[in-house]
């Protein structure tokens, strides 16, 4: 394997330091993507930094990119929280990930309404990242994309997502129904996309999109009531495999 793949699959991953809290923001407005690195001193990335996230996904080099190693054999879910920013999940512990011999545990998923990234330029209606990380604390996010089409039986099983006269579920969340594909692919080294926006994180981003419904979408975007993703950052000189 190319020594570039091999230092952007084992080097990318770096501990992420905790956001401020108390700095308040949002996505549009005076506490908006723009000033996001001026609210706080722990932000200074935000606007500072070479490797932020999101991008869009083009110009990607191939490579023989490992298959992903999926054990997500504990379904189910902790919490489900609106913390005025997204729908975050909190997951049951021992669901883990395998990439290039790196083991990293799923710790929450989230979602964004238009996704992040876009891919040869194309904005898909909405996203969910998985947010993984290693023993040492150093994070793997796994970008699922959806494109528009039938219900989504997993969103279901998730209050926010709903539709008010469907009884709640008792099924546990089974991430594994989301995974589209283990070998197809993009990975770049990036950020976190929101506040405090620390680098040092490794983004995969599946190809295939899932499909959920037009009405789970506006129902998610309608509960945050405004879209809910940082526009694309520069590129700069990273490497985007797939």
């Amino acid at each position: 394997m190319p020594a570039i793949i091999i230092f952007i699959l084992t080097q990318g991953a770096a501990s992420i330091c905790v956001a401020d809290e108390s700095a308040h923001w949002s996505y549009s407005g005076d506490d908006g993507p723009e000033q996001w690195g001026e609210l706080s001193p722990d932000n200074h990335l935000c606007s500072q930094g070479r490797n932020q996230s999101p991008i869009d996904l083009s110009g990607a080099l191939n490579a023989d990119l490992p298959e992903l190693v999926f054990d997500y054999s504990n379904p189910g879910r902790t919490g489900e929280i609106n913390n005025g920013h997204t729908i975050q999940i909190n997951l049951n512990p021992r669901n883990t990930v395998v990439i290039r011999g790196q083991r990293y545990e799923l710790i929450q998923g989230h979602f964004h309404s238009p996704s992040e990234h876009l891919v040869s330029g194309n904005l898909y209606p909405m996203a969910i990242h998985l947010v993984h990380a290693n023993e040492n604390g150093d994070l793997a996010v796994i970008g699922i994309l959806f494109d528009e089409g039938e219900e989504n039986s997993v969103l279901n099983r998730l209050d926010s997502f709903r539709p008010p006269d469907m009884a709640r579920s008792t099924e546990p969340v089974d991430f594994n129904e989301l995974i589209t594909s283990r070998t197809e692919y993009f990975a770049y080294n990036g950020s976190l996309t929101t506040p405090p926006c620390s680098e040092g994180v490794l983004w995969i981003v599946l190809k295939n999109p899932i499909i959920a419904s037009r009405e789970q979408i506006e129902r998610f975007h309608n509960t945050m009531g405004s879209d809910t993703n940082r526009p694309v950052q520069p590129q700069n000189a990273r490497a985007i495999l797939e």
